[in-house]
């Protein structure tokens, strides 16, 4: 049991250093001290460190390093059977620029959304629609503003609200929200994308 290696992988890992050790991409545990500290800063890879990408790696590649470093050892790995290192750059401008594509994509797509909404609604002429319901009910025509014309403006926006559960730092529910679900599920897709890909070139430690 002492002998033992429990490797933990993810499918995506994120460094900001270019020399990649063991304890920077897995969780390790073992009861051995010291062959788990010799482990922990067993070398895995060297980045270009003006190169930020992917690389995808197999975890039986790993093995086989773990292996040339602590060979009596037996190891039991968890998690992914091939994962990605993402290695970006640390630094203020990258820092900068993240915040300039949020801000961006805020405007993109508070902009959109609004078009959107607007096209839907000369679309199905709702102007008119709710011109022709007042008329019935109130038996004058519409000025453009009625309580028909706000009640639909303000439902638009609680219906967002409600829908997406996120409002700055504030949710209704604990569940993740529609577009926390979605960027997931596009992550994972790319993710294994990445690593069919990888498997197809047939070279275990291939940037992407």
């Amino acid at each position: 049991m002492s002998d033992t290696l429990y490797l933990q992988l993810d499918q995506n890992i994120e460094v900001t250093n270019p020399h990649v050790y063991l304890q920077d991409i897995a969780a390790l545990s073992m009861a051995d001290a010291k062959k788990l500290n010799r482990l922990r800063v067993m070398q895995v890879m060297v980045l270009d460190p003006m190169k930020p990408g992917r690389y995808v790696m197999s975890v039986s590649d790993l093995l086989k390093m773990i292996l040339k470093v602590e060979p009596s050892i037996n190891i039991s790995p968890i998690g992914e059977t091939d994962f990605i290192i993402t290695y970006r750059i640390s630094s203020s401008t990258g820092t900068i620029f993240r915040y300039v594509k949020i801000f961006f994509v805020c405007l993109v797509s508070f902009f959109g959304a609004a078009f959107s909404i607007m096209t839907f609604n000369n679309d199905v002429d709702l102007g008119g629609l709710f011109d022709q319901l007042y008329t019935l009910v109130m038996g004058k025509s519409s000025n453009g503003f009625t309580v028909l014309e706000i009640s639909y403006s303000v439902g638009i926006g609680l219906g967002v609200l409600i829908f997406f559960n996120h409002f700055g730092h504030a949710k209704l529910s604990d569940d993740p929200t529609p577009m926390q679900v979605q960027m997931r599920t596009y992550e994972d897709d790319v993710n294994q994308t990445l690593i069919e890909q990888s498997e197809r070139t047939q070279n275990p430690a291939k940037e992407i």
